[in-house]
């Protein structure tokens, strides 16, 4: 990409960050992306954290480990943490959901499996089910690496008006990613009905 125009490579640039989320991107992976050379990729990167400082947007893009990624501004956390500890932010986002049946059907499980069944990243989901309380960790693997495992807590069973984790709706199966979404459905209608 010899010629290039600065304002759709900075758009470019931005969505790209969007999508990685948490993990964010190093500069020569956006570089290899965008077809530009990583000096010219990294001017950019920091003209936009500029641009998005004077613009006084409610997002900054900050360097974390020689990635970057988006952030909300310190001085909004007040904000923040109203949002979160609101009640109308107490619904669960669809793969949150997802999540959470395949861990309470398969656990103790790895976030490995967790994704290998889901077919995406699940780091996201895992931490919002563990700032809700709903799983926890439940040890580690024996496996290489020694990952984490989780299951589901005594708030999960509470919060869906179970008695215990056999009280779940019968699933069919969710070794792969088909289908996931129906048994989410099924998992979660009869908590659905009770809290209409």
């Amino acid at each position: 990409m010899q010629d290039f125009d600065v304002v759709e490579i900075k758009s470019i640039i931005e969505g790209l960050l969007f999508v990685s989320g948490d993990e964010g991107l190093d500069l020569k992976t956006i570089a290899e992306i965008v077809e530009l050379p990583i000096e010219k990729v990294s001017e950019l990167v920091h003209q936009m954290q500029m641009d998005f400082r004077h613009s006084r947007r409610g997002l900054q893009i900050i360097e974390v480990a020689n990635t970057f990624q988006f952030a909300t501004l310190p001085d909004h956390s007040k904000y923040f943490e109203k949002l979160a500890s609101s009640p109308s932010h107490s619904t669960l986002s669809q793969a949150a959901l997802e999540t959470l049946a395949i861990i309470a059907y398969k656990q103790p499980i790895t976030r490995a499996e967790i994704e290998d069944i889901r077919g995406v990243k699940c780091e996201k989901a895992i931490n919002t089910l563990m700032s809700k309380r709903l799983i926890q960790d439940a040890g580690r693997s024996e496996t290489t690496g020694r990952p984490i495992l989780y299951k589901t807590t005594t708030e999960f069973i509470e919060y869906f008006g179970l008695k215990n984790i056999g009280d779940l709706p019968p699933a069919p199966s969710i070794e792969n990613g088909d289908g996931v979404e129906e048994e989410v459905d099924l998992l979660f209608q009869k908590w659905n009905e009770q809290k209409a």
